[in-house]
């Protein structure tokens, strides 16, 4: 599936300074669909969509193309997603944020200066091959054929003893290729991998910390390319924690654990603190939307919420089904989305 290509190639004259423009083609079946452009400022959250990091959308045309071009991208480079919703417009489809088994994405470093495209591969394959004007751009792409070789060695041999080979092994492979790329996007990108409490790589990565100073070096090398991001500040939270972490797989005084404990439950309660608030500006933003529109709009909300089909809500407001359309897209236009269950979202109780 992955196929890795990349292709530096300088810009024209024709091109304006500081503007970017990503472009692309995928399976002309997709025609209609629409893709967006995210920003993952937060490299935790590079695993899959979210709605607060879609910067910008489009809509791929009758041939399959589809680009995205600005200059409102920062200037140093940052990690992006192109995220085409393969998911069926049905009031039944079952997937969440436009992620259903036909949906397709790919991560890749830019910035605000860039030409990137993505054509389709020998195989017909969209979203897995890069051209760009950046060197560093299909740098995740290699990262991913190498999680993919990474996760054969392990199965293929399931012991304890292979385990702690393969892990030694990995990391080392992983953790030199990122600082061959001389790109600490690229590193920490590897480091949410390896770091993931859920990966099989995690109580590995807790003893690498403390004997290992690749992850001073890096914090060095963010501090220095990307001083005032917040994924700097993240990182230097994050090994300042685990590292405390980790001297517990080491006997200490019991007073150390209670501690720890502490921390943990004071983390839960803040995280907790945060999720209501967030879904209290979620409430105060939907109020203020709904307040704006007009009785007729508000009656259809009412009916989406309901999960009411477009020809149910035309025979329950005597309307015709055209003029139901008119409504539900002059909503998407006014609540700033692109679906039934974005709108679904907004004003869920």
């Amino acid at each position: 599936m992955r196929f890795f290509v990349l292709i530096s190639f300088f810009l024209t004259s024709s091109v304006l300074i500081a503007q970017y423009h990503f472009s692309g083609e995928v399976s002309q079946t997709n025609a209609g669909n629409i893709i967006y452009l995210s920003l993952v400022e937060d490299y935790r959250k590079s695993s899959r969509i979210y709605l607060d990091q879609i910067v910008k959308k489009a809509q791929v045309d009758s041939l399959g193309h589809f680009q995205f071009e600005g200059n409102n991208l920062p200037l140093k480079n940052r990690i992006y997603r192109i995220h085409l919703d393969g998911c069926s417009d049905s009031s039944e489809a079952n997937h969440f944020l436009g992620q259903c088994n036909n949906s397709k994405s790919v991560l890749f470093i830019a910035n605000n200066q860039d030409t990137v495209q993505f054509p389709t591969s020998f195989e017909d394959q969209s979203l897995c091959s890069i051209i760009s004007t950046n060197p560093k751009s299909a740098e995740l792409l290699q990262v991913e054929f190498l999680k993919d070789e990474m996760a054969y060695d392990f199965m293929e041999y399931p012991s304890e003893a292979s385990r702690k080979l393969n892990s030694k092994k990995w990391f080392t492979v992983l953790q030199d290729f990122g600082k061959t790329s001389e790109e600490p996007l690229v590193e920490l990108f590897i480091y949410d991998f390896l770091s993931d409490k859920g990966n099989e790589t995690y109580a590995y990565y807790l003893k690498n910390l403390s004997a290992n100073p690749y992850y001073e070096n890096l914090l060095t090398r963010l501090q220095s390319t990307y001083p005032e991001a917040g994924f700097t500040q993240q990182y230097t939270a994050e090994i300042a924690t685990d590292k405390e972490l980790a001297t517990f797989n080491t006997p200490k005084t019991w007073y150390l654990k209670y501690l720890l404990q502490v921390a943990l439950i004071l983390s839960l309660l803040a995280n907790v603190y945060l999720l209501s608030m967030q879904k209290l500006n979620v409430k105060i933003k939907a109020r203020s939307l709904r307040n704006k529109l007009t009785p007729q709009e508000q009656k259809i909300v009412n009916r989406i919420l309901q999960e009411k089909s477009n020809k149910e809500i035309a025979a329950e407001l005597f309307v015709s089904l055209s003029t139901v359309k008119t409504h539900i897209n002059n909503l998407y236009k006014k609540l700033e989305v692109s679906s039934r269950e974005e709108i679904v979202y907004l004003f869920k109780k």
